[in-house]
């Protein structure tokens, strides 16, 4: 795993690069929360393929579990990919809600992450 810093407006942004999945359980979101609340980020972007497929299925509660973590810490997250193959409305309705409040951003791309997680 590797952590890609980007700085726009002052606000420290960690990219999590990996070829692997990062978080397979709520424990996993939160170690890597804390290791990079620790060195000072402000703000997450994570890649679909990084996360777990139960994450996507909200009967599993994962997703909860997880992002109430990076609430509790305020730290503002963004979870980029092609979210058009979860089919689910309540899922499709939870990525526009979470767009609505942006303290949990869905976006398509990297840049459309970066512009919501630098305001």
């Amino acid at each position: 795993m590797e952590i890609k810093e980007h700085i726009i407006n002052h606000i420290k942004i960690a990219e999590i690069i990996s070829d692997e999945r990062v978080i397979e359980s709520a424990q996993d979101g939160l170690d890597l929360l804390g290791n990079l609340y620790y060195q000072g980020f402000d703000k997450v972007i994570l890649h679909e393929k990084n996360i777990t497929s139960d994450f996507f299925d909200l009967k599993t509660k994962l997703a909860g579990e997880i992002l109430q973590k990076f609430s509790n810490y305020r730290i503002p997250l963004a979870i980029v990919g092609d979210f058009s193959q979860y089919k689910s409305k309540s899922f499709q309705d939870f990525i526009s809600e979470s767009n609505t409040t942006q303290h949990i951003n869905f976006a398509t791309s990297l840049p459309e992450a970066l512009e919501r997680l630098s305001k």
